[in-house]
């Protein structure tokens, strides 16, 4: 090694030694005759002073340094001179004297600071990613992960699961997503897939015996990035034979219990994770993924709003809408410009815009209000019991807002979903130092497809449904459950599983309700049917999203912020510029050409 020592290990106990350091310059000051550098290595930083009196050589040729030169130094390790102690860094009690350096290589400017906290316009932080995985910052997160990935490794090989790695390129078929598709070469005309998750192998792992695997697996999804969605993705994938569904929400909830309590254990939290069945999720919060960090709960109001005068709500409900609302607590003052901000942040989640009815400005009681207090474009088509009896079921008090809004029961959801999530933001109601998790359970198996007559699995085609609910497949498939469940925290959904089908004639009778014929099913799904005549066992499993995990434990924004090389939010990687063309040559290999339309 062209070092002994790490800079950041570095403490008294070494004072009086020899050490050899490399790293690059993290900052460079002249103080008179003595040059100060602070030398980076991934452990931290450690003080270096050229001083001519102890080396002139070394002190000239420290004269040429910048801001991330690689070098190498040796020197003794001394402690700094009383009063020039920093006590914010780990080595902030010793320095070293330099006696011999050696420039390994000069740096250009870089096109950001490394050595300071500055907002860096991430497209060019994603550009010169070399360079902002150099910072701090960024170095701490990667190692969060590595250590995730650890300890996972070392939960589950604890309790008998074993590694399995599976293909890369496997068979296209419709799983939910659009698909990621690599033409073979010896295949002229077909093609492979990326996977979007090792969903079916895993399920033939179990009918091979293997009881239980586990994998840190790649995930391939052709879909519009977000905060926490990236084409490529990695997921913490588990099965096991003869489990039943507590058995796998028990191992969810330990496995992250355990990791939360190694990597974070400053942060709040609360176990048993509690659970909210997919009716209540949808029904209280508008979604299947709440925080449940703060309340501020939806309620439905369509039985009050129905004996209003309000024709906007009259309308709604008489074509078969929904009017329900939530409270804004302590903003019954907010101002037109701020109630316009609500109505346009509703206009562009689709809905025709936000009622709000101010309660007063002040808090007070609520018996004691009067319509004089109450501000809102419906307030003549309200009576002061009405007002009232919303406000009560709210559990609004004088002084807060009433948001509501009316529309198609799907819309009304989603737009309250999010304006329950913007309230919650704008007041910090969310404590950002706690983990709330939670499990969302009871999911329907099926829901109406965009043709007449056909089904869309909620999950996926390969999920369980619940046996007394079986006969209801014929007849009433909206009425029937599945053994599925999700793991939520903070408002994202953090992984989810399920047991799975592993009959054949179960299987074919699911895949039928999607509207595949027979042919179909074979030409897509055979290999996994035949699987099932030789003896497939009761399975089931789930799948934890590793990069969603690591940015909720590292504090992140995005899952951009823990991956090393991550795409941006146009799918681009720029720090290699792909997706990039190929040659001609390339393409007839392929026996491919290109059509522009």
């Amino acid at each position: 090694m062209l070092k002994n020592q790490n800079c950041g290990e570095l403490n008294k106990t070494h004072v009086g030694q020899q050490v050899t350091l490399a790293g690059w310059v993290d900052r460079r000051r002249d103080h008179g005759g003595l040059i100060f550098i602070d030398l980076r290595d991934r452990s931290g930083v450690a003080q270096v002073v050229f001083n001519p009196q102890i080396a002139d050589a070394c002190h000239e040729r420290a004269t040429q340094l910048r801001n991330e030169y690689v070098i190498t130094i040796s020197g003794e390790v001394s402690r700094r001179p009383k009063g020039t102690e920093n006590s914010k860094i780990p080595t902030g009690d010793i320095e070293i004297a330099a006696k011999k350096i050696t420039i390994l290589n000069a740096s250009k400017t870089p096109p950001f600071y490394i050595n300071e906290e500055a907002v860096v316009d991430e497209n060019l932080r994603l550009k010169y990613r070399y360079l902002d995985l150099r910072r701090p910052p960024m170095q701490k997160t990667i190692i969060l992960r590595h250590k995730l990935v650890k300890l996972i490794r070392d939960f589950l090989d604890e309790l008998g699961f074993i590694e399995i790695e599976t293909p890369i390129l496997i068979k296209s078929t419709p799983e939910g997503a659009r698909d990621y598709l690599v033409p073979s070469r010896v295949h002229p005309g077909k093609f492979y897939a990326l996977p979007q998750s090792p969903q079916q192998m895993k399920q033939l792992l179990m009918v091979a015996g293997m009881e239980k695997y586990f994998q840190i697996a790649k995930c391939f999804r052709d879909e519009d990035t977000r905060a926490d969605r990236q084409p490529e993705f990695t997921q913490i994938d588990i099965e096991m034979s003869f489990a039943e569904e507590e058995d796998i929400i028990r191992l969810m909830e330990d496995m992250v219990v355990f990791v939360v309590e190694k990597l974070r254990p400053d942060v709040k939290l609360t176990r048993p994770f509690p659970r909210l069945s997919y009716h209540e999720a949808m029904e209280c919060y508008g979604c299947d993924k709440p925080d449940l960090r703060f309340g501020l709960q939806i309620k439905d109001l369509s039985d009050i709003a129905s004996q209003t005068e309000f024709s906007v709500f009259r309308s709604v409900i008489s074509a078969g809408g929904k009017v329900k609302g939530i409270v804004a607590p302590g903003c019954g003052g907010y101002s037109r410009s701020q109630l316009e901000e609500l109505n346009q942040f509703v206009r562009g989640l689709g809905a025709g815009g936000v009622v709000t009815v101010a309660l007063g400005t002040t808090p007070g009681e609520l018996d004691k209000l009067t319509m004089e207090n109450v501000k809102s474009v419906a307030a003549k088509y309200l009576t002061l019991e009405q007002v009232l009896t919303i406000a009560r079921r709210l559990d609004a008090d004088v002084g807060d807002l009433l948001l509501i809004v009316a529309g198609k029961p799907k819309l009304v959801n989603t737009v309250l979903s999010e304006l329950r999530r913007e309230i919650g933001r704008r007041l910090k109601l969310a404590d950002p130092n706690t983990l709330n998790f939670s499990f969302i359970v009871d999911f329907p198996l099926l829901e109406k497809g965009d043709k007449a007559g056909e089904w869309e699995p909620v999950r996926h085609p390969f999920t369980l449904p619940v046996e007394e609910d079986i006969p209801l497949l014929e007849s009433a498939p909206e009425k029937v459950r599945s053994h599925s469940y999700d793991l939520i925290c903070n408002g994202y959904e953090l992984g989810g599983g399920s047991l799975r089908i592993y009959t054949r004639d179960l299987q074919k009778q699911v895949f039928r309700m999607r509207g595949y014929a027979d042919e179909e099913i074979e030409q897509l799904f055979g290999h996994m049917l035949e699987a099932f005549d030789y003896g497939a066992p009761p399975h089931g499993g789930t799948a934890l999203g590793l990069d969603r995990l690591v940015m909720l434990l590292a504090g992140a924004d995005t899952i951009r912020e823990v991956i090393a090389f991550p795409k941006n939010q146009q799918a681009a990687d720029l720090t290699l510029n792909a997706p990039s063309p190929v040659t001609e040559a390339q393409l007839a290999e392929l026996h491919l050409k290109i059509r522009y339309d």
